[in-house]
């Protein structure tokens, strides 16, 4: 069964972030904008790991702990701008199980989800084959097929395409694109992307000239299509 992780954060952009993250890795992601609205989405959604943000409006991650964790264990991870020892220890010992320092590269959130589930005696999420208009994706071996035909893809296309393929609809922005191909922001090579997926429609489209699988939203990024 695959595993949800609840985000939440004041800051739109980071959580849009984060959840593009985790979506590629195999995970659901559940979203808030306070500690309030998160006391909702998790009643609704009962996540298996929460990660948090101190500093929000209305309810804040501090009040949040105290509230939740009066009737659920799940484990939490602190999102925090403060590099001060005390506002670290203070969220620790209200029962958060770690705590990231922003800025942080995403690969290192991801490991820290990762070790966190671990901890809690929680499985990883299962190896996910991916499938859609008849593109099959397996991030077990990381082969894809189209139409039973193998393709060959570099590693970026791999993880670029498995990405778009995880939220089909959904636009991914190039900087997005680029974290998660990447693990860390380049704003001035947000271009590749563009190559990437280039050499990528060339490889899985019939006619890359007219995408059929990954379409480009001007001025925003790129989504793969819905069936």
């Amino acid at each position: 069964m695959t595993q949800t992780i609840m985000v939440v954060d004041d800051e739109k952009r980071l959580v849009s972030l984060v959840e593009s993250y985790l979506n590629q890795a195999g995970y659901q992601v559940a979203t808030a904008f306070n500690g309030r609205e998160a006391l909702e989405v998790a009643a609704r959604e009962n996540p298996d790991l929460i990660i948090l943000d101190l500093m929000m409006p209305i309810m804040d991650g501090h009040e949040f702990i105290e509230t939740y964790r009066r009737d659920h264990t799940t484990p939490i991870i602190l999102l925090t701008a403060r590099v001060e020892e005390e506002e670290h220890v203070i969220g620790l010992d209200l029962g958060a199980d770690d705590y990231v320092t922003k800025p942080f590269r995403p690969r290192e959130l991801m490991a820290r989800v990762r070790a966190v589930l671990r901890r809690s005696g929680q499985i990883e999420p299962p190896a996910k084959m991916l499938k859609a208009s008849g593109i099959t994706l397996d991030r077990d071996s990381r082969t894809v097929k189209v139409d039973e035909r193998y393709v060959d893809l570099t590693p970026s296309e791999f993880d670029l395409l498995a990405a778009l393929m995880s939220a089909p609809g959904r636009v991914f922005s190039r900087l997005d694109l680029l974290d998660i191909i990447q693990g860390i922001r380049y704003e001035g090579y947000q271009r590749t992307i563009d190559l990437h997926v280039k050499n990528l429609r060339a490889k899985i489209e019939l006619d890359p000239r007219s995408p059929h699988f990954i379409e480009t939203v001007y001025g925003v990024g790129y989504r793969f299509v819905r069936e």
